[in-house]
């Protein structure tokens, strides 16, 4: 077959199909809605067994844009009498039958979560999630979990959990707006660009201690800085023989996964020790605990070294 382009005078006296359409204008904006996570959420709980989507909102799926009208949208959601939890989907689905963006209930199989969205090319329909709609067996009413994607400006704006997108493609990079960080998907698993959480003082007060500078973790781009602070017995002799929990706390989402991470200290008497920052699958996640050290008696100080640090994501 020959090469062709569109539209063109050379091409069909530039008439332009609809298949034809969506293959230069599904480009032209992602698919999703105009906005950003700081708008009122589009799909909210209705009345009974519906859901209403809000008056005046635009989008687009495959090129083709969608528009709510100028009043609420109330879509009814079939019953649930299972005996089992069912989770239906509100989506904005392309019917390359007759070309048109609706949005419908998409429902769900009792007990197996949401239903998976249908894309691509090869199919009758293309969907766009806009929220889950989970229905308990017997319920009256649902629970509407938002879901909405946006279109953005070729970086999506999201939320690092109800608002990103369940099908990302390769390349897709968003900004989360409420961790603050720029993430790319590889193909395999979403890769932190850029992130600053900014000092972050993590201090966890004990009696056996005292902290006499502060703990503090900063987290760069995916990796995890720690300098901890300088501590001071303060509860009797501490038996060399003996562990000890310091009065630091990793917060739960800058632990490291799977790996334990080890820091040199120095005790009162030039003396060597060892801590160990215990990770997320630990019976002792986020806590740090001197292992190895001599005797310590009251009032002596157990000095860490600085610069520690591990993969976060």
């Amino acid at each position: 077959m020959a090469q062709d382009s569109w539209p063109s005078p050379a091409h069909n006296a530039r008439a332009v199909t609809d298949v034809e359409y969506e293959k230069i204008a599904m480009r032209f904006s992602d698919n999703g809605v105009y906005g950003n996570p700081t708008d009122t959420q589009v799909v909210t709980a209705g009345i009974g067994l519906s859901v209403d989507i809000r008056a005046e909102v635009y989008a687009s799926v495959r090129g083709h844009a969608w528009y709510s009208g100028t009043s609420t949208v109330n879509l009814a959601v079939a019953a649930n009498a299972s005996g089992q939890t069912r989770v239906d989907r509100v989506v904005l689905r392309l019917d390359r039958s007759d070309w048109t963006v609706r949005a419908v209930v998409k429902q769900g199989t009792p007990g197996e979560g949401p239903p998976v969205l249908t894309t691509g090319e090869g199919f009758t329909t293309y969907e766009v999630l806009l929220a889950n709609v989970t229905i308990l067996s017997g319920a009256g009413t649902v629970t509407v979990t938002r879901g909405e994607r946006y279109v953005g400006t070729r970086i999506r704006p999201a939320t690092s959990t109800a608002l990103t997108n369940p099908n990302p493609d390769l390349g897709e990079v968003r900004w989360e707006t409420d961790t603050k960080r720029l993430r790319l998907y590889d193909g395999d698993s979403l890769r932190t660009i850029y992130s600053d959480s900014g000092p972050i003082v993590i201090n966890s007060p004990l009696s056996a201690w005292k902290y006499t500078v502060d703990s503090v973790l900063e987290v760069r781009n995916g990796a995890a800085h720690l300098r901890l602070g300088s501590f001071q017995r303060a509860a009797g002799t501490l038996a060399g023989t003996s562990e000890s929990r310091l009065p630091v706390l990793i917060p739960s989402a800058y632990r490291h996964p799977n790996r334990d991470q080890y820091a040199i200290c120095y005790t009162t008497g030039i003396e060597v020790s060892r801590a160990i920052i215990f990770s997320a699958n630990t019976d002792r996640p986020g806590q740090v605990w001197l292992t190895n050290h001599p005797t310590i008696s009251t009032g002596d100080f157990v000095l860490p070294g600085s610069g520690i640090s591990w993969v976060v994501d």
